[in-house]
């Protein structure tokens, strides 16, 4: 049976287990990176999905203000209309009166800039003076 030297098995023991070690070191390391950039990744959804709550939140309140002053609007007679035909600021937006037919008028609210339209409706206001006439 061949003689072994212990220095030499010691020696050979020692550096497998150090290499191990520093296996197990990398593969730590990797695993924290990987979960550092999934909770970065999940941070940024919830930061996102936030905004775009707030953004919701904002559109509907402006919905709701519009359709309050459009269904003011809609109580408006024919001379009223008239008196406001073009376009002209109406508190944070634009208000459009068009009258593209003698009886029928097209009311518009838009955005400050006029790019955005948030309603439109048409109205319809007869003319009764007309009618009086023989």
């Amino acid at each position: 049976m061949p003689f072994l030297d212990p220095s030499l098995t010691h020696s050979r023991t020692h550096a497998l287990t150090h290499c191990r070690s520093g296996a197990v070191l990398l593969e730590a390391i990797v695993a924290i990176v990987i979960l550092a950039v999934a909770g970065t990744a999940a941070v940024a959804m919830v930061g996102q999905a936030a905004e775009g709550v707030r953004r919701a939140r904002a559109a509907d309140v402006e919905a709701r203000e519009a359709s309050a002053l459009m269904h003011a609007v809609a109580l408006w007679t024919r001379e009223d209309l008239d008196r406001r035909l073009g376009s002209r600021p109406q508190g944070p937006w634009r208000l459009s009166v068009q009258r593209p037919d003698p009886e029928l008028y097209d009311v518009a609210l838009t955005d400050s800039a006029g790019a955005r339209v948030i309603l439109r409706t048409s109205l319809f206001r007869p003319d009764t003076a007309r009618d009086l006439l023989p």
